[in-house]
């Protein structure tokens, strides 16, 4: 079984920066995609940024130019730096495994953390 730890969450004040991290820990192989979403009040998660294996990234373009996205494979973890944080911006942030693959399994399967909180003030 995997599992997700987030890590970094916490106050800040608005045009500060947060630096989050996840690690993924258990018996696996390889992760195709690890990502971080984020959740407002009443609504779903929602992608923030994504990195594959190769290290390609994807955004969504409220974050560009404020987020980065990184990961170490060899640990299994990954990053998201954040700047210029808002109040505005959802509050609750997931990390996900996407396509990760047990040593044990053939099949990948999608992993999600419990999330951490983000409380941006004015």
């Amino acid at each position: 079984q995997v599992q997700l730890v987030e890590s970094g969450g916490g106050p800040v004040q608005a045009g500060e920066s947060l630096r989050l991290s996840c690690a993924a820990s258990g018996p696996i192989f390889r992760i195709k995609t690890m990502g971080w979403y984020r959740r407002a009040p009443g609504s779903n998660r929602e992608l923030v940024a994504s990195i594959d294996v190769d290290g390609t990234t994807k955004y969504t373009d409220s974050v560009l130019g404020r987020v980065t996205i990184s990961r170490d494979n060899a640990k299994n973890m990954v990053s998201l730096q954040m700047n210029s944080l808002k109040p505005e911006d959802p509050a609750v942030s997931y990390c996900d495994a996407a396509g990760a693959q047990l040593s044990r399994d053939v099949r990948s399967r999608t992993y999600w953390g419990q999330g951490t909180q983000v409380t941006v003030s004015s």
